[in-house]
């Protein structure tokens, strides 16, 4: 028999530390490799951690509540197989420490967002980025955190405090917080007998706030463009039957819109920006998102990284992939983070159009709506017809801070292009 380290594992680019939330397995239990084990949180979202290793959960080292560092033991299991030292067992504890430190990313730019809170005089408790963005959220300042009771090692204050005290939360929010909670009525709203009260989740209330500043700092204005999408239609119609034999899953129009979307953004790279303060960051790589409704109504936006370098069968995997994991609560941080555009599918909703919000500190979002049959003026070669088309309206918000009307137009109008120009002949 031999035991091994189970570490803390890297869920996401800028992610030094989760949230031990719950132990799915408990001591002594026979666990698989890549069986989830434990349960995690991060200021981006709760996940699944799997096993590394097949064998018996034989000791867990870190609490559920306690803040772990990335690369730091957290249980032991023992394996059949002959003994492994645990990384960085052969160095020194300081040198160990060092490491870990410089493999943590580096902040090298700092966009707009809001601040966290600042801890209070005379308040060495630690706090966890997770509690820290709970807090943010909910507009709870430093000298009300101080006060929460904590329930983690050394009193620290778990996300479960959190969600315990914003429950039984009756004060309003103090006047010295940064921002005011969204929960914060800014007009009397009379309720009636008849009425129903739905107290908002912690993702909508953090939905509901993220819109309220995007609106608060750009100015939004929307460009939009009808596009042809009946070379697109007749291929889907022609191919997805193949398509799904030869790859064991559907094909769906948003692989389409992010290729084209992907190949704009090279065209138009000032489309592909942020803002800090009075800079402008050019992003290199191109991180597509795609909002995928939830079965409770909420929205999140897993990113296709590097979505110019894949082509329509590489992009289509990647949006059903993250789909799928995002309807069944699966999503890691990483999938969440480095968006640098947006695309949201109204027309599955049956909309024709919409004006979407940009996701900050992105500078732009693109909605599309439902696909419908149009008569439309055909050029031919013998003069004009008039035929049926599957048209399809784009519509391009943009922060007009630093878009211009005239790239916000050109760069719709080039994805529109794209997609008219699509190949029928292409093959996958």
């Amino acid at each position: 028999m031999a035991s091994v380290e189970m570490l803390m594992p890297k869920m996401g680019e800028s992610i030094i530390e989760g949230t031990i939330l719950t132990w799915l397995k408990k001591e002594g239990d026979s666990i698989e490799q890549d069986e989830s084990v434990l349960e995690v949180a991060t200021d981006k979202v709760d996940t699944e951690v799997p096993a590394t290793h097949a064998g018996v959960l034989k000791k867990i080292l870190a609490k559920e509540g306690e803040v772990i560092a990335v690369g730091a033991p957290i249980a032991i299991i023992e394996t059949s197989g002959e003994e492994t030292a645990p990384a960085n067992a052969s160095k020194p504890k300081e040198e160990a420490k060092e490491e870990l430190v410089a493999a943590a990313p580096e902040k090298t730019e700092t966009l707009i967002s809001s601040p966290e809170p600042v801890v209070a005089d005379g308040d060495d408790r630690f706090y966890s980025p997770l509690v820290k963005s709970i807090a943010k959220e909910e507009g709870i300042d430093a000298s009300e955190l101080s006060k929460i009771p904590g329930t983690g090692k050394e009193g620290r204050v778990t996300k479960q405090d959190m969600l315990d005290y914003v429950k039984n939360r009756k004060a309003a929010p103090s006047a010295s917080s940064p921002s005011p909670s969204i929960a914060e009525p800014k007009v009397q709203v009379s309720v009636s007998a008849n009425d129903e009260i739905i107290e908002m989740d912690r993702m909508r209330k953090m939905i509901a706030q993220r819109m309220v500043d995007s609106k608060r700092i750009s100015p939004h204005v929307t460009s939009f463009v009808e596009a042809d999408m009946t070379n697109i239609v007749l291929w889907r119609e022609k191919n997805k039957e193949a398509y799904k034999k030869k790859y064991g899953e559907s094909i769906t129009y948003t692989p389409f819109f992010i290729e084209a979307i992907a190949k704009a953004i090279r065209d138009f790279p000032m489309i592909n920006i942020s803002v800090d303060g009075d800079r402008i960051i050019k992003k290199k790589d191109i991180n597509v998102g795609m909002a995928v409704a939830l079965p409770s109504g909420n929205l999140i936006v897993p990113i296709i990284k590097n979505a110019d370098q894949l082509n329509l069968v590489g992009i289509s995997k990647k949006v059903n992939d993250l789909a799928n994991r995002a309807r069944n609560n699966k999503l890691t941080a990483d999938d969440l983070s480095g968006g640098t555009y947006t695309v949201s599918n109204v027309g599955s909703f049956g909309n024709v159009m919409g004006t979407p919000i940009i996701p900050q500190p992105q500078v732009a979002i693109m909605a599309v709506g439902a696909i419908v049959k149009k008569p439309a003026v055909v050029e031919t070669p013998t003069g004009d017809v008039i035929a049926i088309r599957h048209k399809m309206f784009l519509s391009h918000s943009y922060d007009h801070r630093v878009v211009d009307g005239s790239l916000g137009g050109m760069f719709v109008r080039k994805v529109a292009d794209y997609l008219e120009e699509f190949d029928m002949n292409s093959s996958f």
